[in-house]
């Protein structure tokens, strides 16, 4: 059916105008829906993405938005339409997490009673054109993926590059511009603009590099012969390649054999003199700043590939082995890209690559930056929060490489931990940092969740904050956007005064009962509800203590805590601690699902778009039936990006894998 569908190319464009004799949505249910917010959540980015119930871009032509309309006929029953969640989910009359949209009672609800009766006498022709619409709508049928953008050398990146092709460690790109999050991750296409800054950071750079490489002589051996014209030519035709990470054209080496002569008219004593200048040009040049992600010649193909490897698996340019098979075309066939993905997978650069992957979708740097109250958190300090990023980092790679279940990431028993963490998780030290350690019976700690990492990064300066908890746990552990608050909007709680102390949840009533706040404010401090025994470094506690006044007038009260929570939208979530939540999150198909999402983004430069979500879905089948082992994730996804057709395979089989490999 899938690959039907997606021969009927623009069959939505049909199916509007099959319904076009009747009435219409789009003047009439539709700006109701569309006023009452609802595509807030029912997006492909929304707390209801798993009812895969999207609205169409805001853009979508009319015929595609009638199509939608009529599409909702799934959620009406045709022989009791008083009782279809069409008119009992909006209306809050069953249990909706986006709450009360349309009032009972009201005229906006008479357009829906009329739309759903329209939809109860569609033909069983029309009845089967809406259903396959929402198919077709389902699997991105249709869609057209983005076009590719050039993508350049994050910091990241261009620092690896440099190491692996010139041998300098001085770690260039640190001296540049800070990059921007975008889509949660710091190399997305969209973000990387080319400031007057960066530009100049970039010809310092090359300058300072290209002095440093030949500084005492050709110390890192880049010249491969004995200096003369032919050897002109062969150093910049293997340097060339290296440094773009493709074949120089005619034009590009001749060019550069000009700027060669220019720098270096006596040819044996001004050799290095000339090969200088050459990698300070190309040091500056698109060919190297750029990756070659994508191409229309031919020839060049095999070579995008290497670069597509060698920067998402690696995170710096492709060795001499990954060059070889480019140019033996090996990696045209799945069996030759599985091959080489394997092998990069086996080697210490992946664990370097992984680390940077973990430091950006984490958001280390928040932690990293955050400050703390030094009377209330006097065990805090710049070590402890290196030490907690240090232990999500040993963490992970742990479940990554020793081929551990991946989403043992929110239940584990146990942290990676040094003094500084056993001090705040009132364990013992290991012998050894961040060995592993078990959290202790009783401790409620479990996975990610349970680490100082997330909870000290979630809260605030002197208190913890169940809304920035809850909102990190939408957007980086189920890929859900939460709104932003309207603009104007008082995002203070009151504050905690003796005469009237109250816990968090106390004060984030307001949350709850204004209509402006509450439909977002509950996807989120629900959430964070849950977490409140442990506070903003991440410590244990059984009640909240506040104290006011100082020195003999100081007054302590101690509260209750309240820590039930759930997750809006999922399932059976209730939940009262970091343990419990792990449970639910790593049963939770969206958050499976997830995992595949933000590796997909970081790797792809972009968020996933429609036409994305066939590939994500394999790859989120194939990462279930690994037993979440995650190299097997970024195994499948590598192959299905390189070969799409694979998608469609209805085998039901993962990746083909090279023999020897299990």
């Amino acid at each position: 059916m899938r690959s039907q569908l997606r021969s009927l190319g623009l069959f939505w464009l049909a199916a509007g105008a099959l319904f076009a004799a009747g009435p219409t949505f789009q003047s009439g249910l539709y700006p109701i829906l569309e006023r009452a917010n609802c595509r807030s959540c029912h997006n492909p980015d929304g707390v209801a993405s798993s009812t895969r119930i999207h609205f169409p871009d805001t853009d979508a032509p009319a015929d595609k938005i009638e199509a939608f309309g009529n599409s909702l006929v799934a959620l009406v029953d045709r022989d009791r339409p008083d009782q279809s969640l069409l008119l009992r989910k909006p209306t809050a009359r069953v249990a909706h997490t986006g709450g009360e949209r349309i009032k009972p009672g009201s005229p906006e609800e008479r357009v829906l009673n009329a739309w759903i009766d329209h939809l109860t006498k569609l033909s069983d022709i029309e009845l089967n054109v809406a259903m396959r619409y929402r198919e077709f709508e389902d699997n991105g049928s249709g869609a057209n993926a983005p076009d590719p953008e050039l993508r350049r050398l994050t910091h990241s990146q261009y620092n690896h590059t440099v190491r692996d092709l010139l041998g300098d460690q001085t770690d260039p790109a640190s001296q540049f511009p800070p990059e921007d999050f975008v889509n949660g991750f710091r190399n997305q296409s969209r973000g990387q603009s080319l400031s007057p800054l960066l530009i100049e950071g970039y010809s310092a750079a090359a300058e300072r590099l290209a002095k440093s490489a030949f500084r005492g002589g050709d110390t890192h051996n880049l010249i491969p012969c004995k200096p003369s014209v032919v050897c002109r030519t062969r150093f910049i035709r293997e340097f060339g390649q290296k440094a773009f990470r493709r074949p120089l054209d005619a034009g590009e080496q001749t060019r550069y054999e000009t700027l060669f002569s220019h720098a270096a008219p006596n040819r044996q004593t001004d050799f290095l003199k000339g090969a200088q200048v050459v990698v300070e040009a190309m040091l500056q040049s698109p060919g190297f700043l750029f990756r070659l992600d994508a191409t229309p010649d031919p020839k060049l193909k095999p070579w995008a590939t290497a670069n597509r490897l060698a920067y998402s698996l690696w995170d710096t340019m492709p060795d001499a082995e990954l060059f070889a098979a480019a140019a033996k075309g090996e990696l045209a066939t799945p069996a030759g890209v599985e091959r080489q993905t394997r092998r990069l997978l086996a080697d210490p650069h992946a664990h370097e690559a992984l680390n940077e992957y973990v430091s950006q979708w984490l958001r280390f740097d928040r932690l990293l930056t955050s400050s703390k109250d030094r009377r209330k958190f006097p065990l805090f300090t710049r070590e402890t929060a290196n030490s907690m990023t240090q232990e999500a980092i040993a963490f992970v790679s742990d479940l990554v490489w020793n081929n551990r279940d991946f989403m043992t990431l929110f239940t584990a028993d146990y942290g990676h931990v040094n003094q500084e963490l056993a001090r705040v998780y009132g364990v013992t030290a290991p012998a050894k940092d961040f060995d592993r350690v078990p959290f202790p019976a009783g401790s409620e700690r479990a996975g990610l969740l349970g680490q100082g990492l997330f909870l000290a990064m979630t809260a605030k300066p002197e208190e913890s904050s169940p809304t920035a908890r809850g909102l990190f746990v939408r957007e980086q552990f189920l890929c859900q956007h939460v709104p932003d608050p309207p603009p104007g909007v008082n995002t203070n709680l009151p504050p905690v005064t003796e005469a009237k102390p109250q816990t968090n949840r106390d004060r984030m009533v307001e949350h709850a009962t204004n209509p402006t706040c509450a439909t977002c404010h509950k996807l989120m401090d629900n959430v964070g509800f849950g977490l409140e025994k442990f506070d903003a470094i991440g410590a244990r506690r059984d009640q909240l203590t506040l104290e006011f006044g100082s020195g003999r007038g100081k007054r302590t009260v101690n509260l209750k805590l309240d820590t039930s929570g759930s997750v809006a939208g999922v399932p059976d979530s209730q939940f009262s601690s970091p343990a419990e939540l792990g449970g639910v999150l790593a049963k939770s198909s969206q958050c499976q699902e997830c995992m595949v999402k933000q590796y997909f983004r970081y790797t792809a430069g972009r968020t996933d778009t429609p036409a994305d979500r066939a590939l994500i879905r394999r790859v989120a089948e194939d990462f279930r039936k690994s037993q979440f082992h995650f190299q097997e994730l970024v195994v499948s996804l590598t192959l299905l990006r390189e070969f799409p057709d694979r998608i469609d395979s209805t085998s039901g089989r993962g990746p083909t894998h090279v023999a020897g490999h299990h």
